[in-house]
């Protein structure tokens, strides 16, 4: 039995998953054991700015610190950090990571859009799937979102578009991405399949539960326009009270919402599934199979 710990530092939070591995035969099972999140919102100032500011480097490294000594705690055999789109887009995304590596001693790696995407479809569990039809995950972030086709169980495909909640709240968009999208969507799905559509990122299990969604059971388009509507006639502090939301989701989940509405529109579904995961369940499949995660110092 091991201990992973996965990290994502993304563009609205810094999320922190601690599993068990356990051998059962001939396969792994994967259990969960430990889950925080921190809303630092990297992505306000990279952004607005192009920049993280010196205030965000000091609260990243003190969540790492806090995390490291988590992670000692519940005697964590082996990590990963990644960060995505807020820091890598910043024009000191070295500085950070050197500075944030100097103060709490662990490694942050940068990756890429393409590689985000293929690390969230890890965390899917594929042997469950029907190779017969098209099955599409969409992870909405703070800074990006990214698609995974998986067609017949062997047309795989990934692509990460610069699209995302706190990016939309920042009006830092390209107004062609919209487009983009709905064009990749519909060029790599064909019109006759039938598309399975599951959602993941930090809003949907908040929508779910917003909806009256029960726990297994898909989330249905018109359930999701209707909580849409509804929360933009209040305003933010409204919304906070009314349907007890915490400050850093209060603001996100209406352009959250939009982009999973764009999505079921994109691929004429009329709903989408949750299956509870995201980078951190693919980091730590990632780690364990692929033997890339770090020692964590003594």
């Amino acid at each position: 039995m091991k201990k992973i710990a996965a990290i994502d530092i993304g563009s609205n939070a810094v999320r922190m998953l601690i599993c068990y591995v356990i051998q059962s035969g001939n396969q792994e099972i994967f259990q969960k054991n430990s889950y925080l999140r921190l809303p630092l919102r990297l992505g306000e100032d990279s952004f607005r700015d192009g920049i993280i500011s010196d205030k965000k480097i000091k609260t990243l490294s003190e969540a790492l610190i806090s995390f490291k000594y988590m992670m000692r705690v519940h005697n964590v055999d082996e990590y990963q950090i990644y960060a995505t789109s807020a820091l890598r887009e910043s024009t000191n995304s070295l500085n950070v990571i050197s500075e944030v590596e100097e103060t709490s001693g662990l490694k942050i790696n940068l990756i890429n859009g393409l590689k985000e995407a293929k690390i969230i479809a890890k965390g899917n569990l594929l042997s469950k799937l029907e190779f017969n039809k098209t099955y599409l995950y969409v992870d909405v972030g703070g800074g990006s979102t990214e698609y995974s086709i998986l067609r017949k169980g062997v047309d795989k495909k990934s692509k990460s578009f610069k699209i995302g909640t706190v990016r939309l709240l920042n009006n830092t968009i390209n107004p062609s991405t919209i487009n983009e999208i709905e064009k990749w969507l519909k060029s790599n799905i064909d019109q006759n399949d039938k598309v399975k559509l599951f959602a993941t990122g930090g809003n949907i299990n908040k929508i779910q539960t917003m909806t009256g969604t029960k726990t297994g059971k898909p989330i249905s388009y018109l359930s999701v326009k209707d909580l849409l509507n509804n929360l933009q006639l209040y305003s933010y502090k409204e919304r906070m009270i009314k349907y007890n939301l915490n400050p850093d989701r209060a603001d996100v989940i209406i352009p959250a919402l939009k982009i999973f509405i764009l999505t079921m529109e994109s691929v004429s579904s009329n709903k989408m599934f949750i299956p509870k995961v995201g980078l951190v369940d693919g980091m730590v499949k990632e780690i364990f199979y692929e033997k890339n995660g770090c020692k964590l110092d003594p």
